[in-house]
C-alpha cells in the first residue's frame, strides 16, 4: 500500500561514521598537539642579518668620531706650547747663512779715516808784482786732499808767512807775534781754508829787533808754512 504524502524515511547514520576529519581533528586537540607553524624564509633572515650588522656599523661609527674629536681636542691643546718652543728654539735670521752669491760677496765699506799726509799748504799773493807804494796780499791756502773730513789746527800759533830775497830772510810773521792763537776747524774732501796777511813791506828779525832799512826793488818769495809743513814758494816783484 503506498502511502500518499508522506516520504520515506531517511536511513541513519550511525554516530561512528560522521565526520571522520572533524573526529580525527578532536582526538588531536585532546591529545594536547597544536597546528603546525609555518617556516621562516632565507629572505627574511638575510634582511635580520642586515639590520643587525647596520646597527653594529652605526655603533662603530660613533666610536671612531668621538676618538677623532678628543685626538683633536688635545692636538689643539698642545699647539701653543710647541709654537713657543719652535719659536724660542729657532734660530736668529741673522744667523741664517746667507744663499744669496751677491750677499756673500759683498763686504762692509770701512769709514774714511782723516789722512792729515792729504792736508797741503800753498803760498800765492794777490798780484804778480806791484808798485812803488803798493803792499802785497799773502795768502795761505790749507786743503783736504782726502777722501774723509779732517780737523786742522789753522790759527796764528801754526801759521808763518816768510819773505826772503834769495838767501836773505826778509820778514817773517812770527818775529814780532807776541802771541798765538788756536783755531781748529774741520775741513772736507776737496775743500780748503785760506788766510790772508797784509805785508806792510818792512823788514823783521827774530825776537822783533829794529830794523830801519826797507826791502829794495825787486824780485821776493813767498812761503807758507802751517806747523810741520810747508808750502812750495811763490814768486813776485816789488817796484
Amino acid at each position: 500500500m503506498v502511502n500518499k504524502g508522506k516520504q520515506p524515511p531517511r536511513a541513519r547514520t550511525s554516530p561512528s561514521a560522521k565526520s571522520p576529519a572533524r573526529t580525527a581533528g578532536a582526538s588531536r586537540s585532546a591529545n594536547g598537539v597544536g597546528p603546525q607553524r609555518r617556516r621562516t624564509s632565507p629572505a627574511v633572515y638575510r634582511r635580520r642579518r642586515l639590520v643587525v650588522f647596520g646597527a653594529l656599523l652605526v655603533v662603530l661609527a660613533m666610536l671612531v668620531a668621538g676618538v677623532v674629536a678628543m685626538s683633536s681636542s688635545l692636538a689643539g691643546k698642545a699647539d701653543p706650547g710647541a709654537a713657543k718652543t719652535q719659536a724660542v728654539g729657532a734660530a736668529p735670521a741673522s744667523q741664517t747663512p746667507s744663499t744669496d752669491p751677491i750677499a756673500a760677496t759683498t763686504t762692509p765699506t770701512a769709514t774714511p779715516v782723516c789722512d792729515l799726509n792729504l792736508v797741503t799748504v800753498t803760498a800765492s799773493t794777490d798780484q804778480p808784482a806791484y808798485a812803488a807804494g803798493q803792499n802785497p796780499v799773502l795768502s795761505m791756502k790749507i786743503t783736504n786732499g782726502g777722501a774723509a773730513p779732517c780737523q786742522v789746527n789753522v790759527g796764528t800759533s801754526q801759521m808763518e808767512f816768510l819773505v826772503m830775497s834769495g838767501e836773505d830772510r826778509i820778514f817773517s810773521s812770527k818775529d814780532c807775534q807776541a802771541k798765538g792763537d788756536d783755531l781748529v776747524k774741520q775741513i772736507d774732501p776737496g775743500k780748503s781754508e785760506i788766510a790772508n796777511f797784509p805785508w806792510q813791506r818792512n823788514r823783521t828779525t827774530e825776537g822783533c829787533g829794529v830794523i830801519s832799512a826797507k826791502p829794495a826793488t825787486g824780485t821776493y818769495t813767498f812761503k807758507a808754512v802751517l806747523g810741520n809743513k810747508a808750502s812750495t814758494k811763490a814768486v813776485f816783484q816789488l817796484g
